[in-house]
């Protein structure tokens, strides 16, 4: 096909908008969320970093002597971490140290919690869920 023709259709394409689409069911947290952490908890290496900062705080530069990866390496893998809220960075001087959030931790004990077969029996409008 032409790249005219091609261009006109991707445009009149439907689009999906981002995110999940809502649920009717008594998960109340943001399931977009929930996925972010459990994409970032699907690495080893982020895995072993969180391991590592369930300890103390640590710079990356530390991390990368500790997990023997490249600095590239730890520097992606702190960034999936923090965009999915699992940590933060502080700033000490020239020093950027990542520390565990103990907020997003709790909301993934909570959405475990919430998920537990029977947890929500009787709340939820979902045929599955009423057995």
């Amino acid at each position: 096909m032409r790249r005219s023709i091609l261009l006109r259709i991707a445009q009149n394409w439907p689009r999906q908008r981002p995110g999940l689409p809502h649920l009717p069911h008594a998960l109340d947290l943001q399931l977009a969320r929930v996925a972010q952490w459990f994409h970032a908890l699907s690495d080893t290496t982020r895995l072993d970093i969180l391991e590592l900062l369930s300890q103390r705080d640590r710079a990356a530069g530390e991390l990368q002597r500790l997990l023997n990866v490249p600095r590239s390496r730890v520097s992606f893998h702190l960034k999936v971490l923090r965009e999915s809220r699992l940590i933060d960075e502080r700033r000490n001087g020239q020093w950027r140290y990542s520390t565990l959030r103990k907020e997003t931790l709790d909301l993934m004990i909570t959405f475990m919690h919430i998920v537990l077969p029977g947890a929500h029996r009787g709340t939820c409008p979902l045929d599955g869920c009423r057995d």
